[in-house]
């Protein structure tokens, strides 16, 4: 959803309950065999449980589904099956209840659940799960969506991003068919394709002994405009023979003009006719761009309002859903996630006193330097004639590195008592600071001009609330597997995690120091390992 919001359309632009009907018996006439209702958002259509039981009248039709955002879904999905819904599509695009928020800019992520579970619980198999996957805001989540198929009839749709007026496309947040499917075979190495009908928009693939499967829908990168019999009829009542398409005609405009059944199939055959082979702009736009670049993200936490999340759903979400309690500590998302992992630890507001801890905190290191302290007596980013150079780590071996490093934001006891009582007219400061540290850790290699791009395993940020000090603590663990280490990336974390919390509280108070950003511990590398005293 855009922040700026969306216009309404006025009532008497949109479809009645009876051209809705009109049409879809005219379609169902001439050989259509499923009718999907999408949106926006179907659900919020106060007469959609009655199109639904009038279009299970249509003989002919065999398939009726729905794509929705899950949010009303638990509520009314007894009765739209009742009246003959078959098939069901819940668009989903994280797991993470704070992401959530953000993408949709509203509350709803446990309505969301519990409507999935619903589903399942009244028999629907697959329950189908639609996931734009958009880089630098949810490529860390695919291993944690793919491991919901273990225990669910679940087929989670990875959907390639794709340009539409007014979602600010760029080609570089667009994460491919083939890097989210080498992703998924480096985990799960055993994954089967499964065949699939000669129409169908999704490439689907089976982990042996899971229930479910997942697939992708490659629109940018392999297009199935030669095999797509879809038709789209707009709830204003335009035909778009492409979704990318921009061309449209009003059948609304012809029906209220009194136009007869042969004139509405010549108007609908002429649009038909003309739908291109591809659709050439995007694919020329495409295949002329430059590779992504996995570091880059554009998603702003710093835009979040009032966010009050509890944890990020793990690969046993699936287990939890029972009664949608919110899940404790999960143990096996941390070994499926990718980058970006991070967790926070909430007690509610009234179990707040002077020394509570908002975050797990961990343990803060403090122990002596220990190891091999191999430091160079000369700068590495120059040459030998004194020009910066960044140092080639070509054939440097690859081993498990792992840094820590901390940052000290001094608040100041006013904005300190509203951070720790999230009353900030920003928002929750603790959430947006600590997402801003995932995400800066992931670019650190665009903000540090010779760093080398790190593929990271894992980020943790964790913040802590120290009411001596009225400061906050701010602790950043990044993990990778390479030939250099994650330094500057637990430092940039670290740091632009305590910018952001100058950034949500300067209204309040200008009198915030910063301090204390440095490197607690590093491991692994041919200079050994360090640990700050």
């Amino acid at each position: 959803m855009p922040e700026e919001g969306v216009p309404l359309t006025p009532k008497a632009n949109l479809l009645t309950t009876e051209e809705i009907l009109t049409l879809a018996r005219l379609f169902v006439k001439e050989g259509v065999d499923k009718i999907r209702l999408t949106g926006g958002e179907p659900l919020i259509r106060p007469d959609v449980v009655d199109i639904v039981a009038q279009l299970q009248r249509l003989e002919g039709l065999r398939t009726i589904g729905v794509t929705t955002n899950g949010i009303n879904l638990a509520r009314l999905l007894p009765q739209l099956q009742k009246a003959g819904l078959s098939a069901i599509n819940i668009s989903l695009d994280t797991l993470v209840p704070a992401k959530f928020e953000f993408i949709v800019r509203r509350k709803g992520f446990h309505k969301v659940m519990e409507g999935i579970h619903k589903a399942i619980e009244l028999g629907y198999n697959p329950v189908k799960v639609n996931c734009v996957v958009m880089r630098g805001l949810n490529e860390d989540e695919l291993l944690d969506f793919a491991a919901l198929t273990e225990g669910l009839p679940l087929d989670v749709r990875f959907i390639e991003y794709m340009p539409f007026d007014g979602n600010k496309w760029n080609f570089k947040k667009m994460v491919s068919y083939k890097e989210m499917l080498d992703t998924v075979r480096q985990q799960w190495p055993e994954l089967e394709k499964v065949p699939e009908e000669e129409s169908s928009t999704a490439k689907a693939f089976k982990i042996p002994g899971f229930q479910g499967q997942i697939s992708f829908i490659t629109s940018m990168s392999e297009h199935f405009c030669g095999t797509c019999n879809r038709l789209r009829i707009t709830a204003d009542g335009n035909l778009k023979v492409c979704l990318f398409g921009n061309s449209e005609v009003s059948l609304r405009d012809h029906l209220r003009a009194g136009a007869s059944e042969q004139e509405l199939l010549r108007i609908i055959g002429a649009a038909v006719g003309r739908k291109k082979r591809q659709h050439a702009e995007l694919f020329l736009m495409f295949h002329n761009s430059p590779p992504a670049n996995p570091s880059i993200f554009s998603w702003d936490p710093l835009h979040f309002q009032g966010l009050r999340p509890r944890m990020s759903f793990s690969s046993q979400v699936a287990t939890l859903w029972k009664g949608c309690r919110v899940p404790q500590t999960p143990p096996l998302a941390q070994q499926r996630l990718g980058s970006g992992f991070f967790q926070r630890h909430y007690t509610s507001r009234a179990d707040l006193d002077a020394n509570s801890k908002c975050l797990s905190p961990g343990s803060w290191a403090s122990a002596a330097p220990s190891g091999p302290q191999l430091t160079s007596e000369q700068l590495t980013h120059v040459d030998a004639e004194g020009r910066a150079a960044m140092v080639d780590v070509g054939r440097k071996p690859d081993t498990e590195r792992v840094a820590v490093a901390s940052a000290v934001v001094l608040l100041g006891p006013v904005a300190f008592k509203l951070v720790q009582q999230n009353q900030l007219k920003k928002g929750d400061a603790l959430v947006v600071a600590q997402l801003a540290g995932v995400q800066a850790a992931k670019v650190t290699s665009q903000l540090i001009p010779l760093c080398h791009h790190v593929a990271l395993s894992h980020i943790q940020v964790q913040l802590e609330l120290d009411s001596t000090r009225h400061a906050v603590k701010i602790q950043a663990s990044c993990r990778a597997r390479g030939p250099t280490g994650v330094e500057m990336e637990a430092l940039t974390s670290a740091a632009v995690a305590a910018l952001t919390l100058y950034d949500m509280c300067k209204a309040v108070s200008r009198d915030i120091v910063l301090e204390e950003i440095k490197l607690i511990s590093k491991t692994g590398g041919q200079r050994g390992d360090f640990h700050r005293a």
